[in-house]
Formats: C-alpha cells, sequence, structure tokens
C-alpha cells in the first residue's frame, strides 16, 4: 500500500489551504467556523470503488479473469479501483482545488471508512502539497481549531482494515451470489452479515413454525381495602403453585418436567374455584416492603441510539441515521458512529451544570457517573453520541433548518446524555399476598419517592407488559391480618405465545450482542434485506420469505462456516487485530480465499458445485403440508419466480408476501384444489367465441382472453385486475372490459405546440399501467385520481384532468409538498415535490430523490441543497447559475426595426425553451 502522506515538495505560491471532507453540508458548517482564509470541498462519500459493473471495467484489464471480481487474487489480492463515471467532473474540480494548494487537509470522518477515503483521496489525487489528517468528533469551532493545531498522518493500519473489510465483501459476495443464481434463482445475493443477519430472521420464523400454544387459566380479582380499590392475581392453590408460560414446552405445548409440578387449571376448574371463592372472606397473610434504586441508561451509542429510535419514535435504522448524521454535520451532535459510552471532561461538565439549572442541586450526584463500555476498536470514536459543545444547545432552540426528524432525535439525545449524570431514581416495592380459604392472591405496587434522572428521561422497554410495570402503582396501606372486602373474582385465560419476530431494534441487539458486524452498518444491512425480499415488513416485524428459507439451508448445508455466528464475530475481531496491526491484511484474505489449514472459500465453492441438488435445496420443509389424493406429499418449493405448491404433475404459485408461519396443510389443500380445477371461465366473448378465464399469478389476480390451445402459436390477451376487484366477483362484462382496454373516451382538439398554437384531433384513451390507471393524449398523459374509475371515468372528466398545469414535457405539475425557501447563491425556489416514485426536493434544474425512511416533513432547506449538491455530483442536472446584474446597453448608432427586435425576441424565447426543455 502507498504511503499515508506525501511530504510538502514546495509551497504552492498563493494558494490557499484545501480542506477536503465527505459531504457538501458539513462542508458548509465548517466554512462557518473558518471563513475564507480555507478552501472547503466535500468528496461527496466515496470517490473511488471496485467496478459495479463490466462497463466499469478499464479495457486493458476486460480480458483478465479476474477482472469481474475486481481483485486480482492471484498478484497479492491487489485492487482494481476505479472512479465512476458521475463523479469524474467532481475528481476533475478536486483536483485542480488541490494542484492549487499550499497545504490539504484530509477531515473526513473519524473512523476506519472515513481514514479510507483520505487514503482513496491521496492515491486518485496525488497532490504535490502537504498532506495532513484532520480528526475531530464534533463540528465545533473549538474542535476544528484544535485539530487544525494538532493534525496527524493517515493511520494506515486503520486504512488496511477497512480496505480487508472491502475486500472481504467482494470476495464473499461476487464468490457465493452465482452459486445461489445457479442453484436457487437469479438475482439473489450474499453477504459476509447481510447472509447472517437473514439467518436471525429465518430461525426466530422455524421458532415460531415449530411453537405449539398451551392453554391455562387462573384467577383474576378486585380487592376493596380503605376505600381503595386494586388488583390481585392467584398464584397458588392449596399450596401448589399455578403454571405459567414459562413452563410449557414451546415445540409440544406439553409442561415441563420439572421436581415441582404446576397445577394447571383448565377454564372449567377455574369457573368451579370462582364460584367456591366467592363466598369466602380475604386477608392479608403477607407484606413485603423492600427501597429500590433505578440507575439511569448509559449515553448513547450507534446501536442504542437505533434500538430506542425504533421503540420511541418508530424510526428505522436507516431514518434515524440519517437525521443523526445531519445533526452532526451542522454541528450539534458529536459523531454518530462510536461504539463507545464514554463522555469527555468537558461533556460531564457541561452537563454537571445544566442539570443545576434545569433540575436543582438535589438531582446532581457528588461524583461524574462513568460508563465502561466494551470497545475493542481503536478507530471508533472515543466518545459516546452527545450534544456537540461546551454548553449543549436547547432542545427548543434547535436551528430551523432542521426538521422534525432531527429534532425528535436531538431530543432523545440530549435527554439521555442529562439522564445519564444525574442520581438514580428511589422508590418503595410492595408485595402483598391475600387468602381466600386454600387460595393464595398477590399483587404488587411501586412508589416512586424520589424520580432523579426520571424527570429528564425514561428508557423504552422493547416489552409493552415491561413498560407499563415500570410505572408507579400504589397499594393500599393495610397490615398482616386485616380483612380485604372482595369486590369481583373473574377467570382469566391465557394462551402461550410464540417468540416474537426480530424488529430492526431487536435485529440489531441481537447482531450486537453476539459481535455480528458493525452498528454504523446495521442500516445498511436491514436495507438490503429488504431490497433483495429476503424479508419483508408486517408492522415493525420482520418476516423472512419463502426464499430466505432456502438461502439459509443451503448455506447452512454446505457453507456453515460462513453464516456461523462465531465464525462471522471472530472475523470482526480479525479485523480488529488488523487495525492495530497486529494481522496482515494479504495473510488474512490469503487464507480465507485460498486456505490455509483448512480449505479456502475458492476451494470449498469448487467442490460442493456438484454436490448441491438444486430441488432438494429449494424444497422447504419446515411444515407438513400432507398427500394429494394419490398419495403425493404436497411440497412447497422455490422456483425461479417464486415459491409455489406442487403435489405431482399439479403446481400453484404462492405470493411472495405470504407470512410461513401461517402455512398450513389445509391452507396448501385449498390452494392446490383449486388448481387441479383450473381456471375459472366466466364465459365465452360474444364476437371471438374464446374463454375469458380468471387465474392467479405471480403478480395477482389477471383475466385471460383464449388459451395455448386455442391460439396456437398466438399469445393469449391477459389484463391485471383493478384494485377494487376480485377474482370471487368479477363477473364476465367487467373482464371483457379489462381485456378491451385501452378505452377510447372520445377525440378532442388539443394544442399541440404552445408557441407556435398548433393543433390536432387526438383520441383520448385510458389505460391500465404498471404503475395504475391512466390517460393518454396524444403525447400527454395523466395519472387517474383515487377517486376516478377507469371503467368509468368519461370525456368530461378527462378534459378537466388534462386542464391542470403542466410540469417539464406535458406531465401534470408536481404537486408542492414543502416550500423550503431559496438558494442562496442563486434565488432558487427549493421545494419538496409528490413525484410518480415518491417525493423529491427540486430547484427548477435537477431533481434529488428523498433518502430511504425520510419523510418531507423532515427535510430542511439545508439538506435539500446538499442533496441537489450530490445529485449533480453524479452527473444529475447543473446548477443555477448566480444571478448578475444586466449592464445597461450601449446606444447604437442605428437603431433596430421593430420587425427585426421582434425577431430577435421570439428566437432567443425559443432558445431558451428548449434549454429549460433538456435539463
Amino acid at each position: 500500500m502507498a504511503q499515508a502522506t506525501k511530504k510538502k515538495k514546495g509551497k504552492q505560491a498563493g494558494g490557499k489551504p484545501v480542506i477536503i471532507v465527505e459531504s457538501p453540508a458539513k462542508a458548509k458548517t465548517i466554512a462557518k467556523f473558518l471563513g475564507k482564509n480555507y478552501a472547503i470541498e466535500a468528496s461527496v462519500g466515496h470517490i473511488r470503488d471496485l467496478p459495479r459493473n463490466a462497463a466499469e471495467i478499464p479495457a486493458k484489464y476486460k480480458k483478465e479473469k479476474w477482472a469481474r471480481l475486481g481483485i486480482d487474487v492471484e498478484n497479492d489480492f491487489k485492487p482494481l479501483y476505479v472512479v465512476p463515471k458521475e463523479k469524474r467532473e467532481h475528481m476533475k474540480k478536486l483536483k485542480q482545488l488541490v494542484k492549487e494548494a499550499d497545504v490539504v487537509y484530509l477531515a473526513t470522518d473519524e473512523d476506519r471508512e472515513g481514514e479510507s477515503i483520505s487514503w482513496h483521496l491521496v492515491e486518485e489525487l496525488a497532490p504535490k502539497a502537504e498532506v495532513k489528517r484532520l480528526v475531530f468528533h464534533e463540528i465545533t469551532k473549538s474542535a476544528i481549531e484544535h485539530a487544525l493545531s494538532a493534525p496527524r498522518d493517515i493511520n494506515i493500519d486503520l486504512v488496511e482494515a477497512q480496505e480487508t473489510r472491502r475486500l472481504m465483501d467482494r470476495l464473499y459476495g461476487y464468490s457465493v451470489s452465482p452459486l445461489l443464481w445457479k442453484k436457487i434463482r437469479p438475482r439473489l445475493s450474499a453477504g459476509r452479515v447481510q447472509s447472517v443477519a437473514m439467518r436471525m430472521i429465518v430461525e426466530r420464523e422455524q421458532e415460531r413454525i415449530r411453537f405449539v400454544s398451551a392453554e391455562y387459566w387462573d384467577l383474576k380479582g378486585v380487592f376493596t381495602a380503605q376505600g381503595q380499590n386494586f388488583d390481585a392475581t392467584l398464584q397458588e392453590l392449596a399450596g401448589q403453585r399455578l403454571a405459567l408460560g414459562k413452563d410449557f414446552e414451546p415445540n409440544t405445548g406439553k409442561l415441563k418436567e420439572s421436581a415441582k409440578q404446576p397445577l394447571v387449571l383448565s377454564k372449567e376448574d377455574a369457573l368451579k374455584l370462582k364460584e367456591r371463592l366467592s363466598k369466602e372472606q380475604a386477608s392479608v397473610s403477607q407484606l413485603e416492603q423492600k427501597p429500590y434504586k433505578e440507575r439511569p441508561a448509559p449515553p448513547f451509542t450507534t446501536s442504542t441510539l437505533q434500538q430506542e429510535a425504533a421503540r420511541k419514535l418508530g424510526f428505522t435504522a436507516r431514518r434515524t441515521m440519517g437525521a443523526a448524521q445531519r445533526l452532526y454535520q451542522n454541528g450539534f451532535i458529536t459523531y454518530m458512529r462510536t461504539d463507545s459510552t464514554t463522555l469527555s471532561q468537558e461533556a460531564i461538565e457541561a452537563t454537571r451544570n445544566l442539570i443545576v439549572e434545569e433540575y436543582g442541586k438535589e438531582y446532581l450526584p457528588e461524583e461524574p457517573r462513568t460508563y465502561v463500555t466494551k470497545v475493542k476498536n481503536a478507530q471508533e470514536a472515543h466518545e459516546a453520541i452527545r450534544p456537540a459543545g461546551t454548553s449543549f444547545c436547547p432542545i427548543n432552540q434547535l436551528s430551523p433548518e432542521m426538521g422534525s426528524d432531527e429534532r425528535r432525535v436531538y431530543e432523545l439525545i440530549w435527554r439521555r446524555t442529562v439522564a445519564c449524570q444525574m442520581h438514580d431514581a428511589r422508590g418503595q416495592r410492595t408485595s402483598l399476598s391475600l387468602m381466600l380459604d386454600d387460595a393464595r392472591f398477590a399483587a404488587s405496587g411501586k412508589t416512586i419517592e424520589f424520580p432523579g434522572y426520571r424527570l429528564a428521561y425514561i428508557e423504552q422497554g422493547d416489552d409493552a407488559e415491561e413498560n407499563l410495570a415500570d410505572q408507579e402503582k400504589l397499594l393500599p396501606d393495610v397490615k398482616v391480618g386485616e380483612s380485604v372486602d372482595t369486590k369481583e373474582l373473574a377467570e382469566d385465560g391465557h394462551e402461550t405465545k410464540p417468540p416474537a419476530r426480530l424488529t430492526e431494534a431487536s435485529l440489531i441487539k441481537e447482531m450486537e450482542r453476539r459481535g455480528i458486524g458493525r452498528p454504523s452498518t446495521y442500516a445498511s444491512i436491514i436495507e438490503t434485506i429488504l431490497n433483495r425480499q429476503y424479508c419483508f415488513k408486517k408492522g415493525t416485524a420482520l418476516v423472512p420469505t419463502y426464499t430466505a428459507f432456502a438461502v439459509t439451508k443451503m448455506m447452512g448445508a454446505f457453507l456453515g462456516y460462513l453464516i456461523d455466528y462465531t465464525f462471522t464475530a471472530k472475523m470482526e475481531d480479525d479485523l480488529d487485530e488488523i487495525s492495530h496491526g497486529r494481522l496482515k491484511r494479504l495473510d488474512y484474505l490469503t487464507a480465507f480465499f485460498k486456505g490455509k489449514d483448512k480449505p479456502g472459500l475458492k476451494g470449498t465453492l469448487e467442490k460442493i458445485d456438484e454436490e448441491i441438488d438444486p430441488r432438494a435445496v429449494c424444497t422447504l420443509t419446515d411444515v407438513d403440508l400432507g398427500s394429494g389424493p394419490d398419495g403425493e406429499p404436497v411440497e412447497l418449493r422455490v422456483g425461479k419466480y417464486g415459491p409455489f405448491l406442487s403435489c405431482g404433475d399439479v403446481s400453484a404459485s404462492l405470493p411472495e408476501d405470504l407470512v410461513p408461519d401461517e402455512m398450513s396443510a389445509e391452507f396448501a389443500q385449498d390452494i392446490l384444489h383449486k388448481a387441479r380445477l383450473g381456471p375459472q371461465s366466466l364465459g365465452a366473448h360474444p364476437e371471438s367465441g374464446l374463454k375469458v378465464y380468471a387465474k392467479t399469478g405471480r403478480y395477482g389476480p389477471y383475466v385471460q382472453l383464449g388459451d395455448p390451445e386455442s391460439l396456437g402459436d398466438e399469445k393469449p390477451k391477459m389484463a391485471s385486475l383493478l384494485s377494487d376487484m376480485s377474482l370471487e366477483t368479477i363477473s364476465l362484462e367487467e373482464a371483457l372490459a379489462l381485456l378491451s382496454l385501452p378505452r377510447n373516451l372520445g377525440t378532442a382538439t388539443q394544442v399541440v405546440d404552445a408557441e407556435t398554437g398548433a393543433k390536432e384531433d387526438n383520441d383520448i384513451l385510458a389505460y391500465n399501467g404498471r404503475f395504475g390507471p391512466y390517460l393518454k393524449w396524444g403525447k400527454d398523459t395523466r395519472s387517474l385520481a383515487a377517486e376516478d374509475h377507469l371503467l368509468k371515468i368519461d370525456m368530461k372528466r378527462a378534459l378537466a384532468l388534462f386542464a391542470e398545469p403542466k410540469k417539464g414535457r406535458g406531465r401534470r405539475a408536481a404537486k408542492v409538498l414543502k416550500e423550503l425557501g431559496k438558494d442562496p447563491d442563486n434565488d432558487a425556489d427549493i421545494r419538496v415535490l409528490d413525484g410518480r416514485y415518491g417525493p423529491y426536493v427540486a430547484d427548477g434544474t435537477t431533481n434529488a430523490s428523498l433518502p430511504s425512511g425520510e419523510t418531507p416533513e423532515s427535510i430542511t432547506l439545508e439538506h435539500a441543497l446538499s442533496l441537489l449538491e450530490e445529485r449533480r455530483a453524479k452527473g444529475g442536472g447543473k446548477k443555477k447559475k448566480k444571478k448578475k446584474k444586466k449592464a445597461a446597453k450601449k446606444k447604437t448608432a442605428k437603431k433596430a426595426t421593430k420587425k427585426t427586435a421582434k425577431k430577435t425576441t421570439k428566437k432567443t424565447t425559443k432558445k431558451k425553451s428548449t434549454a429549460k426543455s433538456k435539463v
């Protein structure tokens, strides 16, 4: 690997120091502190990477066997890095900037990835000026000035660790994914962490499939003492403990074997017991009161912030990290990618001062609290996520440029940071036992005597019942032996519940517990398995698809070590060893790919290729689906086009989003029975006599005209059902109407050239397209509104839709969702608009989609400008030029004639119009 920095070869005359960061937003924030003495520019993320496709491979490498992989595995795993097409113009700009600089500061983020970006910048830009690395964990004036006063060299060990991770990911993904395409279905992917995360989700669903519910009953009573009602639950009967959910085997529903078997009440038992005990007088048999203390949770790490934002705010990991990144780039919080729970001395002092001001001295401990962290990575930020600076910005004074997402995430961080330095919460827990004849009922209460840290922050639990139990609950002040009135007794039935599906929060928690991956990558990992359709969301739960079952089955059987939890966690430890300089990248990659004491990935894949039977790995046996009429087994399989049921010669497609733990033998038999009956015939076409069928396919219900037997080489015409139709209720008339699409609503005169006023008579046609129903009039189109029906819309309504304002090339003007303000550079209006593919920001020349998980409400002017700048850096649109004052025209000896002036104006207008349409 090249040297970390290039030493100065002579000062560049008149050049400003250049600071390069990752994002335009971060550049703007730093510029506020440093002014015009520095040239500050963004790399806009990574400036180069391994080739994404064949088109990016340079011509001189195309014939190399390793070119597609992008790594020369026979030449010390040398990577082939390329600058993507959309970054080339921006790279020219950066090269020109550093060419004129007397010193180049690399101020990329304070982690391994940031270190790697700095190294790539040096390699690609090859600056002649001196290169220095700036590191800071918050973007404040003091932090920037301190970093400038103490720059360092690029840490090659950190770069080596990040490069190893990148090459490992490519070797893993590009080697294993083709095997999945070959044995299961195309366009699948495998990944070092994503495959393990997928395994966790699949295994949780398998537990749910195996789960057998058990029923048990008890009694709940409402009792009264000293005028106060309170609840108590039956715990024991005749000295025998009643069964709880934990007493049953999850896979059988049977009671677990134990030395003291609990008593299981049926509903009938509970009813009889209720009748008997209703006649008895209750009395207090036991009373216990214990003081308790609750400590505040540590300040946030990346992982705990993602989990808490998911529980309290309902945010995805991607949405949380997006908001946190914007807060960091704008100088409101410290660096958001960290495993540390440590606070700096200045942060502790700022927090303690704030506690006294906001809550009073009684809430401040004598000594600052310290929290132990299990951080192993020297390259990660050494401080927890907290508000930036020596005095924290109040929640209600956050910059107006910050959106609602940023405000809500900042409040979490602010409150958690303050709470972690406050006194414990204190109170009393009371346990109360009542006797009704031979039945013992129990009640518990909690009083908070001193709220302590709870004034600032209360941590959210994963379990709703746990959150309820944490609330204050008062019991009457009774004594042992005192009689208590029984107000009501009721039988209470329970069923054991299967383990809850993993959510984003619980998956992150589980991965962190096992040491799998890094918290900074969890958001992208979850996004990948969702995008690859390995799972889908049901509420907040992550539900695996049958494709995920097949992939996990195959990898578990033939590549088990790659998705082994301990192997994946050890891989992170090995990367840490590389980051400390105790392990060499080449040695590690060689052992992983080629093998050392045991076969490497390459040899293992060559060996198992012939061993894997595609039919076997794609046949899922998690549920017994019974047999068909002739005794053939019913099989659930994953094919090229998705999951399907098979029994003998009969098969039936299944929707990809079918919840696996809801599959049953009865459901499968019903699907196959319908498949044996064949498609439902609705009747015959009145003109052609061809039969019209109602069918279900991979993409949902549809109708079909004719069949291969009656049409020969001609393909049957098909049409998808509209959203308000179903196979069970669709009529022949509706089916014929769908098959006759597009509908011709009539002919109308249309202006086809606004400039010349030229008109044409064109038909208005109604289509059912890929993105829903729409109208077409010449080259103009309109999507139908929710209240419009494709088969009922008339000419009058169609003309009304086309009369709405247009934008660009004849499209209806996108709805403005939010006005953000003006671009300070060129006075362009910045808006959030509602597009066909979702909300986006626009300035009139460039459009940029909102990142996944972000909402129009959360977008600020500064963030929008950053998105537009990044889009332009990728080749999408041009920035509007800064407005210039018009210079007064010099008087000419000869005045232009009116005719000439008119012509010139018309020509200029036409040119402007053409230029705008090209953009």
